[in-house]
Formats: structure tokens, sequence, C-alpha cells
């Protein structure tokens, strides 16, 4: 295999084009569904601003719980679109695909399922047991 046909990994460029692709395009979606949930959340407030006349306290209760799962929704969203930027962004290092904890290969079935995975299956339940 000539050395211009590999990345830092040994992907072939083309495989890593692939990944590349799939996962620029799920960052792409992601940023879409944010701006849309941020607009929801825009006209919410709106809405809220316009409509408190006459408001008891469930109407209030309701108002308070529909504003913080729209806040909620877009730190969600945030925080997704963030894993696959550093997943980009390990890509670009040649570090995608091997586990940080351990340096050992994620499994392919893994990064299928979760893309932005960082940690073989091993790693992250060894950090979750100690988590809990």
């Amino acid at each position: 295999m000539l050395v211009h046909d590999t990345v830092a990994t040994g992907r072939p460029v083309a495989e890593t084009d692939q990944i590349r692709q799939s996962l620029q395009a799920r960052y792409d979606e992601l940023s879409a569904e944010y701006e849309q949930a941020v607009l929801q959340s825009q006209v919410l407030r709106l809405v809220e601003v316009g409509d408190t006349a006459g408001d008891d306290q469930a109407d209030s209760g309701t108002k308070t719980a529909e504003r913080d799962t729209a806040q909620s929704l877009l730190r969600t969203i945030l925080d997704r679109r963030a894993q696959y930027e550093r997943a980009l962004a390990r890509l670009a290092e040649g570090t995608y695909g091997w586990c940080e904890g351990c340096s050992a290969a994620i499994p392919v079935e893994r990064l299928e399922i979760f893309p932005s995975a960082t940690s073989c299956v091993t790693c992250k339940q060894t950090r979750e047991r100690r988590a809990a």
C-alpha cells in the first residue's frame, strides 16, 4: 500500500473520507436541529411575554416546565453536536477509532452504533463503575 493511500490510523483514505462525510452529515443535521429548536424556544418566549394576563399558578407552572424542557433540548443537542465535532477533530488528528483510555481499537460495531465514541466498552464500563 502506498504511503499516501493511508492516514495516520492505517485506514485507507477512502474509508477515512467516508467516515468524515458521515460524521459531518450528522453534525450538520444536529446544527439544523439546534437552529430549529432555538427558533421554537424564541416563539415560546414571545408567547409567554404576550400571554400572561390571567395566569394562575398552574399556568405559570406549565410555562416554566415548557421553558425548562426547551432549554434541556437545546443543551442536549449542543452536547451531541460537540461529540461529533470532537470525533471530526480526532479523525483529522488520526486518533479516531482508538480508545482514549487504553489506546486499543474501538470495535467497528461500536463506532457504527455510536460514531462519536472515544473509548472502548471496557474503559467506558470502568469509568461508569468509578462514577457510581
